[in-house]
């Protein structure tokens, strides 16, 4: 009897839990109700982020002006220059270990190249001496624009050229860790900046490729111009002002976007982080500072180019001499030379780096 008595009772005990499970178990939702709060979570998200001018309703100045507390120009260049300098330990290790990299993999500068800098750099010597800064300017954003569309690479096959672009990246990584963590206070060492700072280094060449997409109207520019110089389309007036207002509209939508693509590719280095949310982020914290961060990039460039002028004509004066006195020197084809164009290539490269991760701390830490 008892045994019956346990099987009845087992027996009805089993049904008890499944209607228990039925009433706790959620109705399931439609495809349209699912569809909606869904499309209410990224809505929510839209909302929540800063987005100014994004209709065609008049917007006033109150609405887009966000103040900036950051040093001045000359202050900001000559900090970056000396973070590098008083932390040289880490940055002297990652210069020459990218040099020695970039000499077995790629290989040093070609004659033509150094030729050309040779001439820009003895332009703006006498443009100096004269008291011309504009034309020390002007030879400034030649010699680094000549470095950053690729004047460098001329010569190269495409594996050169995929080398050179990741020993581009690994500079740029490693230069961001070491600052990350001096900023914070710690004592980084030039190992772990090896091993620990290129985890992110697929997202940073997915914010590479960006870049480049976003220098298509530039490069438009630069390609419809030879071909209306060759062609003397330039020659009638009302066709020259229709090309240049053409020019400066490609122009301005490349210095509208690439602000949040550079800086994006310092808040990729971010665990943990995604490229998409971190082209959201830098949309969100460039928003009324394009301006600023445009001027600041360009003050870099006329710096850089005052460094390039001071540090390479000396190597090249003595170039020059030892050519002229001894024979064995000029069949050399200018390796020293072409060594010292390749140590201040990657100089740039980390000081660039340094001095974009300083304003993009600087904007995130600023109360505005």
């Amino acid at each position: 009897m008892s045994k019956s008595k346990k099987k009845k009772t087992s027996t009805k005990s089993a049904p008890k839990t499944t209607s228990t499970s039925a009433k706790n178990r959620k109705p399931r939702k439609t495809f349209k109700q699912a569809f909606y709060e869904k499309r209410e979570k990224i809505w929510a998200k839209k909302r929540a982020r800063v987005r100014l001018h994004r209709s065609f309703r008049l917007s006033y100045r109150e609405d887009y002006q966000r103040e900036l507390q950051a040093p001045g120009l000359v202050q900001h260049a000559m900090t970056t220059l000396k973070i590098i300098f008083k932390n040289w330990k880490l940055f002297l290790p990652l210069l020459a270990m990218v040099v020695v990299l970039n000499t077995a993999f790629v290989g040093l500068m070609s004659e033509e190249t150094y030729q050309t800098f040779q001439d820009s750099l003895k332009n703006s010597y006498s443009a100096l001496n004269q008291g011309e800064l504009g034309r020390v300017a002007e030879a400034g954003l030649l010699l680094i624009s000549t470095i950053t569309t690729g004047g460098l690479t001329r010569g190269m096959n495409e594996v050169q050229q995929v080398f050179a672009i990741i020993f581009v990246a690994i500079t740029w990584l490693t230069t961001i860790y070491y600052l990350r963590h001096l900023l914070a206070g710690n004592n980084p060492k030039f190992r772990d900046g090896i091993y620990n700072a290129l985890t992110p280094l697929i997202s940073s060449l997915l914010i590479m490729a960006l870049i480049f997409v976003h220098l298509i109207p530039v490069f438009i520019f630069i390609v419809t111009y030879s071909a209306a110089v060759q062609t003397g389309f330039l020659e009638t007036p009302l066709y020259a002002f229709i090309y240049w207002l053409f020019s400066a509209l490609l122009i301005l939508l490349s210095a509208y976007l690439l602000p949040v693509s550079v800086t994006a590719l310092v808040a990729v280095t971010v665990p943990g982080i995604y490229p998409v949310t971190a082209l959201n982020a830098t949309t969100d914290l460039m928003q009324g500072r394009r301006t600023k961060f445009i001027i600041r990039l360009v003050f870099a460039v006329i710096f850089l180019g005052v460094i390039w002028v001071i540090v390479m004509l000396p190597v090249m004066w003595l170039d020059l001499l030892l050519k002229s006195k001894i024979e064995w020197w000029a069949n050399l084809r200018a390796p020293v030379a072409s060594f010292f164009l390749q140590v201040m290539t990657t100089f740039t490269v980390i000081y660039a780096t340094a001095y974009i991760y300083l304003f993009y701390r600087r904007m995130l830490d600023d109360p505005n």
